[in-house]
């Protein structure tokens, strides 16, 4: 599973004041936090107003190079904060995202496809929104994988986000996850899945549980990413055991290597 960690968030209060002291010693404890506990890529969003997102970013950024030798991925939507970042950025970065929206093709498309990154791309446009149906995602997601292997990407280098609604809201809501994730998988066999989990559970009690659920039966529907906190152990847990249980960990090495580790389990 290839675990985004998404700790480095501006919206979050303690980040948010990293940012603003410009307290460098904080933000590199939260990388080497998230790489102790398994992460693939660390996130990084200023969550910043657009004029002073380019240099939060790169200050993130040049933050997190210092901690780790982790490839980054990029969170914004701000086209001059991510030009100023893929200038100094060391590791091919993923770039967190594109969408069917004016703005972003215009945007977000052009630097991903020049500086030939990684790139998420979210299964919702102008006009439809999220579609309500697996099919109005597929739509989407098929226009922008075409424009993006068009322009250069392989499908290794794609992760799709079929997006995830409230379960409170429908309850047919986690079924057309499910349903967008299969259909993916068997037009694009080769790019990764991958989304946020936590907005399954808005809304509801004992959200916890909700999500680490959740997300098992998004790997046996062929999920292979994640965007969350890998300091969760029990929602490791989930992630290591779905992936046994679905023939992915070969004798178990990887589920008893990270209980051995103590990255799992109580």
């Amino acid at each position: 599973m290839i675990i985004i960690g998404e700790k480095i968030n501006g919206t979050r209060k303690a980040v948010g004041k990293a940012i603003q002291d410009r307290d460098a010693g904080f933000i590199r404890h939260l990388a080497e936090e998230q790489v102790k506990a398994g992460s693939t890529y660390i996130d990084i969003n200023a969550g910043t107003p657009p004029g002073r997102e380019p240099d939060d970013m790169v200050w993130l950024l040049d933050s997190v190079q210092a901690a780790c030798d982790l490839p980054v991925c990029l969170d914004s939507a701000n086209p001059a904060a991510l030009k100023a970042c893929l200038e100094i950025v060391d590791k091919r970065p993923l770039i967190n995202s594109v969408s069917g929206e004016k703005s972003r093709m215009e945007g977000v498309l052009p630097l991903a496809l020049e500086h030939k990154t990684n790139l998420i791309i979210l299964a919702l446009d102008d006009i439809a929104g999220i579609p309500e149906t697996s099919s109005g995602r597929m739509e989407i997601v098929r226009r922008l994988v075409s424009l993006a292997l068009d322009g250069g990407l392989t499908q290794d280098q794609l992760f799709i986000d079929p997006l995830v609604t409230a379960i409170a809201t429908g309850t047919g809501n986690a079924i057309i996850t499910f349903e967008t994730i299969r259909e993916i998988k068997a037009a694009f066999p080769m790019v990764h899945i991958t989304s946020g989990l936590s907005n399954i559970s808005f809304g509801m009690p004992l959200r916890k549980i909700i999500n680490r659920t959740f997300l098992s039966m998004c790997v046996a529907a062929g999920m292979d990413s994640a965007i969350a906190n890998p300091g969760d152990k029990d929602l490791m847990g989930a992630v290591l055991a779905a992936e046994m249980l679905m023939g992915k960990d070969r004798y178990c090495m990887n589920f008893n290597k990270a209980y051995r580790a103590g990255m799992i389990g109580a």
